[in-house]
């Protein structure tokens, strides 16, 4: 089973990339995740849908191709960063290009903060609950305090974390498993 993963920071050392990282690796036996790179994905312009710039092609295809997703973001001044937002619209545009509808998914949010991007994660949950995708709302994941919790090779050390980032995957693959069956 393939999924998508991308994150919603940019920032070399992202602690939401090290997160990614961290499904990736617990999850290594339910998925073979790939981690996107949206930093190459132009800022949305409706006038290009008719020819659209080949990174949001490209991407669009991923997403399209895989079984599910899981995106990891931080928050930026109580909402998703706007890269992010950005990326999302590209890729659900124009009508009927959308990659997500039907698509199953997980989000995660990691933070230094003691919210752990939590405000974000609820506004991600808003654009992606437009794009129909099915998002799988138990266990939530909010990393708090992040730069206590990753060692200096960006592996978890919160074992409870660590549990529900297991969990969060399997039932991501349930959730996927009942679109093949359908």
């Amino acid at each position: 089973m393939k999924i998508i993963g991308f994150g919603g920071s940019l920032r070399k050392g992202s602690y939401n990339l090290m997160l990614l990282n961290e499904f990736k690796r617990i999850n290594q036996d339910l998925f073979d995740v790939e981690i996107a790179d949206i930093s190459g994905i132009p800022v949305y312009n409706q006038d290009l849908d008719s020819n659209q710039p080949e990174s949001v092609t490209l991407l669009r295809e991923r997403v399209k191709s895989s079984d599910g997703f899981v995106i990891s973001t931080p928050e930026y001044d109580f909402s998703i960063p706007g890269f992010l937002k950005n990326t999302l619209d590209y890729l659900s545009r124009p009508v009927g290009m959308n990659p997500f509808s039907g698509k199953a998914g997980a989000i995660m949010s990691t933070s230094i903060s003691m919210l752990g991007g939590s405000r974000a994660q609820y506004h991600l949950r808003q654009v992606l609950t437009y794009l129909d995708t099915r998002i799988v709302n138990k266990p939530e994941i909010f990393v708090t305090f992040a730069n206590q919790k990753f060692d200096e090779n960006g592996r978890l050390k919160d074992e409870m974390t660590t549990k529900f980032i297991r969990e969060l995957g399997e039932k991501l693959r349930s959730e996927i498993n009942k679109s093949s069956l359908t």
